[in-house]
């Protein structure tokens, strides 16, 4: 497998950045989702992204042939309601911005969102709670899925910002549908030449995301082993490492499965500052690694 480091941009096509984020999310790969996809096949089918999350990967290459998928429903409620009916969207972050404003402090009202979610999940309560917790780290509780992220220290977004990146986003991903489904559903729906990106929970640091201590790796590759015997183009991020590079995450990923391996910087996980409590984070720089079941950014 060839190792490319993040800082080589050799054979790199390249994609212009977009950072306006709609969704915080734990893993957001919203700063350098355009590396990601300058190493995306030149030609494709169908584009997959069977971990939608905060489909900031999905955004950036902007398809014309898309499927964004995710067993949680609660999120998919909010990407469908962004292609279906994007001032509806405007409308469930505007009602709870302005619920959030008129309580006495922060803190209840972000809490009198957070006990309407936890009651009955649902995207309108999910989409104002990411944009509004604590560093966006979404984390649910493994034994009932309660979502316990405090409020965040800084004031979310006014309705009138967050408009504005809707009718961005609804721009972006025109070409996508979006819907429930279990990834393995999703990947073997891809047919020769199409292109799969998964963005699947971190073993090492990704415990607390809604449905990830049943995640399985070693299905996953299972999955992908499939898809790349059918011509399936698949490019997977997953751990790399952590502390500077001290850590090194050991997966069981099956030998030559994948062609190719390249490391990003994430730079500094809000995870990790979440967890430490506002420590400094001198020492807890993140490599993202991204493997790759094709060789070159040309291929086909």
């Amino acid at each position: 497998m060839q190792l490319i480091l993040f800082d080589e941009k050799s054979a790199l096509r390249p994609v212009a950045p977009f950072s306006r984020q709609l969704l915080k999310w734990i893993g957001n790969k919203q700063r350098f989702a355009h590396e990601i996809v300058a190493l995306f096949p030149n030609d494709i089918g169908r584009y997959f992204e069977p971990f939608i999350g905060s489909g900031a990967v999905l955004a950036t290459l902007a398809p014309v042939d898309a499927l964004g998928s995710d067993n949680f429903l609660p999120l998919i409620e909010i990407w469908s309601m962004l292609r279906r009916d994007p001032v509806t969207l405007k409308a469930w972050y505007a009602e709870r911005w302005h619920r959030f404003k008129s309580a006495k402090d922060k803190v209840s009202g972000y809490e009198s969102i957070k006990a309407s979610y936890n009651s009955k999940p649902n995207g309108a309560d999910l989409l104002f709670l990411c944009r509004s917790c604590y560093g966006g780290v979404v984390r649910f509780r493994q034994s009932d899925g309660y979502m316990s992220t405090p409020c965040g220290i800084h004031d979310p977004i006014s309705p009138e910002s967050f408009s504005l990146r809707v009718d961005d986003w609804h721009h972006r991903t025109a070409g996508a549908d979006f819907v429930r489904l279990h990834y393995e559903q999703a990947m073997d729906m891809a047919k020769e030449g199409d292109l799969i990106y998964c963005d699947p929970p971190y073993s090492h640091t990704q415990s607390i995301l809604y449905g990830a201590q049943a995640f399985d790796l070693s299905n996953l590759m299972r999955v992908i082993d499939r898809c790349k015997k059918r011509g399936v183009f698949v490019a997977l991020s997953i751990d790399g490492t952590k502390k500077s590079g001290k850590t090194d995450c050991k997966l069981p990923i099956p030998e030559g499965l994948f062609e190719r391996e390249v490391f990003l910087n994430c730079g500094r996980s809000m995870l990790r500052r979440f967890q430490m409590n506002g420590q400094s984070l001198e020492e807890e720089l993140v490599a993202d690694r991204l493997l790759l079941t094709y060789q070159d950014p040309s291929s086909r």
